[in-house]
Parts: structure tokens; sequence; C-alpha cells
């Protein structure tokens, strides 16, 4: 029955026109010279320590500046420095991408930890883990050599067993069935949960040192299939099927603690009460990023989409009626707000299983969104409202900052991807010829077979070529 849903969908998406923004290279063209222009203002350079803020070898970039504002920023942060060089992954930039990478590998090696940002008061706590993405990112752009490779492979290895694997404080990560949880040396819960990058969101219902994070561990998962990568690179075989089970390991423990059947879709576990927890969020597509998810699994995954995508792009997480009380703590990383980096995360996810229709319907939806807030104000935002793209995004425990970092990459990214180079990419070709195919429904059903026509009748009726969701009854037998 699977196998019907995906050849009728196949099929039906080449009948059907793609409902998709148009962009084209003149509708972007200021907002790009806007984010180029602003990179400078983003860069900065302090080799030696001053107070708080610790000295680096080499200029980064911060998230925002915004002169005389509370939230003007000086130090590196991990992750936005990982988001921040994806639109940047070019000749003209080589220096700075590859200095901010080896700033991070300084932190690691003078600190035993990539803190959240490079100041003495946070390093008692890292960011989500992305060290070995970037370490191949700059070697496959660069034509780095394996030199230069297996040094930075052993500071990430170093990262990986001494920060994500410990057992005891000051790294008390790892700690149940092998699978690893967001810190903080303090071990407050809130502090714990500011490591995941996401602070704050209802994802751990305020108590996240008791959850394992799917996103976490599916990282982790990247760096062992990484490792392996390396190992294989070096020569060293016996090395390289270590690390493929380690990986394969974690991956079965993910399945069995973190996949819901019911849902076909990753959860965060609580440990402590030993059950998944209750929030769908883009987390969950981490797996699919990372590699580890099979093609069924990742069939369900694009099908779940429904409960993330909005008018302006994909939320957070779903709406949760936690949300709509009075006096809870603002949970910014959550419906009805959408960010940057996780739109690129789920796009590279879907590209990774050649979901390439669903991968630019989003990154075109997102840029659109981006782009009429920019036409309007004339600036880029921290996060967006994808409910509701003409209102502001809902505020966290913090002013929103402009600017901004990482959306101006993952902007700058997706046109290159999705509008500049529109002609080279095959699926784009096909995208196109797909766009000027818009057939009668009668057409349709006479070009599907009898057992395609139920999924084709439910794709006219909902407008949407995702709404396979008859299969999912029998994806559960």
């Amino acid at each position: 029955m699977l196998n019907i849903a995906q050849t009728a969908t196949a099929k039906i998406r080449q009948l059907v026109a793609p409902r998709e923004p148009k962009l084209t290279p003149s509708d972007v063209q200021t907002a790009r010279q806007y984010i180029k222009n602003y990179w400078p203002k983003l860069t900065r350079h302090f080799p030696k320590d001053d107070d708080s803020l610790i000295g680096l070898p080499n200029p980064y970039l911060v998230p925002a500046h915004e002169g005389g504002h509370d939230y003007d920023f000086d130090e590196l942060y991990y992750w936005d420095s990982y988001f921040m060089v994806q639109g940047m992954l070019d000749q003209e930039h080589k220096d700075l991408v590859v200095g901010i990478l080896e700033n991070l590998l300084d932190l690691q090696k003078r600190f035993k930890i990539i803190p959240n940002a490079s100041r003495t008061y946070l390093t008692g706590r890292s960011q989500p883990p992305l060290l070995t993405s970037f370490i191949f990112d700059v070697y496959e752009a660069y034509k780095m050599d394996k030199r230069w490779l297996k040094s930075s492979i052993e500071i990430a290895c170093q990262e990986y067993e001494t920060v994500w694997m410990g057992t005891a404080k000051p790294n008390w990560r790892n700690v149940y069935k092998g699978l690893s949880r967001y810190f903080d040396v303090n071990i407050l819960n809130d502090l714990a949960e500011t490591e995941s990058g996401w602070d704050m969101t209802p994802r751990f219902e305020h108590k996240a040192l008791n959850f394992l994070p799917v996103d976490l561990n599916a990282l982790l998962f990247k760096y062992e299939t990484d490792f392996a990568r390396a190992e294989r690179i070096f020569g060293d075989d016996t090395k390289a099927k270590q690390w493929e089970n380690v990986a394969r390991r974690r991956k079965k423990t993910m399945n069995e603690l973190m996949w819901s059947n019911v849902h076909d879709f990753y959860f965060d576990y609580n440990y402590v009460k030993e059950k998944r927890g209750s929030v769908k969020s883009l987390a969950g597509y981490f797996p699919m990023w990372a590699g580890m998810v099979d093609d069924r699994q990742a069939w369900q995954m694009v099908k779940n989409l429904r409960h993330f995508d909005q008018l302006g792009g994909l939320s957070a997480t779903d709406q949760q009626l936690s949300e709509l009380l009075p006096g809870q703590i603002p949970t910014q990383w959550a419906y009805p707000n959408g960010w940057a980096p996780l739109h690129f995360m789920v796009v590279k996810a879907l590209q990774r299983y050649g979901y390439t229709h669903d991968a630019r319907r989003i990154a075109l939806k997102w840029l659109k969104t981006n782009l009429d807030w920019f036409n309007k104000n004339g600036l880029f935002l921290e996060k967006y409202n994808v409910v509701q793209p003409d209102k502001p995004p809902v505020k966290g425990v913090y002013p929103s900052p402009v600017g901004f970092g990482w959306t101006n990459a993952v902007f700058e990214r997706f046109c290159q991807e999705f509008i500049l180079d529109f002609r080279e990419n095959t699926y784009s070709q096909n995208e196109s010829a797909r766009a000027k195919t818009v057939l009668s429904e009668r057409e349709i059903f006479d070009n599907t077979s009898k057992e395609e026509k139920p999924f084709a009748a439910e794709v006219i009726m909902s407008g949407d070529e995702r709404a396979l969701r008859k299969a999912s009854k029998d994806d559960s037998k």
C-alpha cells in the first residue's frame, strides 16, 4: 500500500502545478546586497582576553549588531557560527569561515569544551554540537588536506568524548542507555534548556535535565558517522567499522525510545518517567538530516510536515494548549514562531531523502516571509511569526534582536540554491516543467491507475500533494 501511495505521489506531482511562491533574482537583489553589506557590522576580532570576553585568534561573526542596544554582541556563539557560515562557503569568505572554525577548535583545546559563547561565565555549558559538520563543510568547500582534517577531527573526538559522552560533573550528559541530555554545570533545568539553543521551548516541560533530546542525539549520531567517514579517508577501515557500530547502537536505542509508531514521528524522551514527550517539534527532523532514518520513516516524516506547515513557513512546534494559558514562561522556540536554522535543517533533511519538491516549496515560502518583512521594514529578524507573517514574532525571555546573522545566512543560501541556481538544478528544471502542466481533475484521473485514484482524489480535494494520508492507516499494521 505504501508503494502505491509513493508511486501515486510521484505521478500526481507531475500533473498538479506546484503551489509555491515565485521569486526571481531581481526580487531578492536588494535584500542580498543588504546582507552582503551587513557582514562587516557583525565581524569582530578580539585576540586577547578582555575581562569576561575570551580572546580568539581569528575574526568571527556575532549574531546581531544594534548600537546602544542591551543585546549588542561581542562574543562568538557556537551553533550560530555554524549556520552563519552556510551563506558564505565561497572563496571570497574562505579566511573568515576557516578562521571561525579554528576559533571553535581553539576553544575546545583551551577549555575542554566549546562554550555556549566566548565568555568565561558561559563555559559551564555548550550549545548543540555541530563541529564535525562544520569541519566537513570546510574540508569539502576549500579542498583542505588530510593532515588538516585529521587534526580537526581529533579535537572533535575530544569534544564528543569529554563533553557529550561525559558521565559526571562538569559534563554529566550521558545518562541513560548510551544517550545524552543537555546540561549545565550548575545543574539547573533552565540553564540546561539554554544549552539546547531552544531557550525557551515547551519540548522539555521546564525540566530539560530529565529529557534525552532527539536533536542532540541525532547530532551525536552524525558525529559518529562523521568519525567513521574520516577514518575511511585516513585508510583505517577497522576504526571506521567501530564508529559505525557505535552509530548503529545509538540509532537502535533512539528508535526504541524516541520513535512513535502511533504518530510516525520522533519525540524527545523523558528518561526519568521513561516515556516520550508530547510535543511535536522540528527537532524530530534532525535524525532525517543526519541520515539516520529509513525510507519508510522518511515518508512518514514528510507527511508529518502538515503539523508545522504554516502560511509563512514551518513553526518550531505544533500548537500547544499551554501556549494559550496566561502566566506561562514565554516560549519563543514554539508555535507560531519559525526559525532560520530549523528551516535549514529540515530542507537539508528533505533533500537528503529525495523530497526535493517539498524542500524547494518550504525554502521559497521561508524566503518570501523574510523578504516581505525586509521590503516593508528594511531589516531581517531573529525569528518570524509564520502563522501570521505580517505580525511580529512571539517574544521570548529576552528582547528580539534584529540583523540577523543566521537569518541572513540561510536567506543567502536558499537564494543561491533555489533562485540563482534554478536552471542548474535538475530537480528545479523538473519543477519548472511541472509548473506549466495544469490539468483538469478529469485529466488527472485519466492518468492514474485504479489503485492510485483514491490518493489522487484526496490530493485534488486538499490542494496539497503531501496529503496522501490514507497510506498511514496501513503503515501502523
